[in-house]
Formats: C-alpha cells, sequence, structure tokens
C-alpha cells in the first residue's frame, strides 16, 4: 500500500501556508463560484477543509452564514485576517476531518473545494459525515482532480487513488441526488499551486427528502 503522503496534515499544510502569500489567491474557485447560486439565499453553509479562507470569505460576502474548519491552524489565521478584511464574519474552528464536530442535518450547503488529502477510507467517512450534516434539500457543492491530473501535474496530490472520478463520486455519494457531475478539462489560476491545464471533476448534488425517490444525472 502507498504511504499517504497527508499523514501528517497539520505539520505539512502549516508549513505550506506559512508564507505572507495567499497559496491558491484570495478569490474563490470558479466552479464554486459558478454553482453558488443554488445556495440557498441567506442559507447556513460548512466549507471543508477551507485552508487559507478564499471560499469561505466569499460566500460570506455573498450573504451567507459560513463555518469552516480545516487542520492547519496557520492557516485558519490567514483565513481570519482575509474575512476581516472584507469586513465579514466566519466562524472557523482548527480541525482535521475526523475530529470535526460534524452538526446532524444543519446546513444548507456543504463546500468541498479539491479536498483530496484523504485516502480512500477517509474519504469515504468525509462523504458520510458530509451528507449527514445537510439538512433535507441541502446542496454539496465539490470540486476536485481527476486521473488525469497524474499527466498535467498542476496541482494536487499526485496520487490516483486520492483523485475522483464521476463514477467514484455516484457511488460514494449515493444517498444525495445529482444534479450536476461532469468530467472537464480547464486552465485554473488559483495562486501558486493550482496554475495551467487541469483535469477536473465537479458535482452539485441535494440531500432528498425522507421518502423521496432516488434521482441520477
Amino acid at each position: 500500500m502507498t504511504p499517504n503522503p497527508f499523514a501528517d496534515g497539520a505539520g505539512i499544510w502549516n508549513k505550506r501556508f506559512a508564507g505572507e502569500d495567499y497559496l491558491f489567491g484570495r478569490e474563490p474557485n470558479e466552479f464554486l463560484r459558478a454553482q453558488a447560486r443554488q445556495l440557498r439565499e441567506g442559507g447556513r453553509v460548512l466549507c471543508v477543509a477551507d485552508g487559507e479562507g478564499r471560499n469561505s470569505v466569499w460566500l460570506a460576502r455573498q450573504g451567507l452564514q459560513v463555518d469552516a474548519f480545516d487542520v492547519a491552524e496557520v492557516g485558519v489565521a490567514k483565513a481570519q485576517r482575509l474575512a476581516a478584511a472584507h469586513g465579514v464574519t466566519v466562524n472557523y474552528q482548527v480541525s482535521d476531518c475526523d475530529a470535526h464536530a460534524w452538526l446532524p442535518e444543519t446546513y444548507d450547503g456543504v463546500v468541498a473545494i479539491f479536498v483530496q488529502f484523504a485516502e480512500p477510507l477517509m474519504r469515504q467517512r468525509m462523504f458520510d459525515n458530509i451528507v449527514q450534516s445537510l439538512k433535507p434539500g441541502g446542496i454539496l457543492l465539490l470540486q476536485g482532480y481527476g486521473p488525469k491530473q497524474l499527466e498535467y501535474k498542476t496541482g494536487g496530490p499526485g496520487l490516483l487513488s486520492h483523485l475522483y472520478t464521476a463514477d467514484l463520486l455516484r457511488e460514494e455519494l449515493a444517498e444525495l441526488d445529482i444534479t450536476l457531475l461532469t468530467e472537464y478539462d480547464a486552465e485554473l489560476s488559483e495562486g501558486a499551486r493550482h496554475t495551467g491545464i487541469s483535469a477536473l471533476v465537479g458535482m452539485v448534488a441535494r440531500r432528498r427528502s425522507p421518502g423521496s425517490p432516488q434521482k441520477q444525472d
């Protein structure tokens, strides 16, 4: 079995976030920007492994109530500074995905952007927690890298087991109704670490209400 290079997640990300620059920039992810209209206006949203806060701060600027967490206290401190600079409030916590105090049926939306440090078993635990934290009708907005990213080498974990495919997401998030699931190549310009042509997977899915029939894309 290939060792997980992110086993010491806090140490790795604290080191990566140590500089003054924002590693992935200060602007939100473009997939999130394009799909955020599907979130309930003024709703409560959770940003998973939010890093230096580019996505959580932007969502708060759109009038959403935002909770966010990341394993790296250095990243969270920079996120807090970014929120203050924009005059918005985000409820930040320092935690990894397993230790985070997931709140059941609480969120109108969960945002998971390039959360690809997780090896397969941890990823499934994280996905299960995401699903349970959504209210019925709540939305998951997810973007990650696909397998072809191993050729492009313009960002990402560099491990096939950590990458997404449409089939994997259908299987591991089967409790959600998919409204959009797309695999595509696009040019990214998100700070120093996500730059250049990239193999991407984007997903929008809704937690179904009790008794509602299953839908797929």
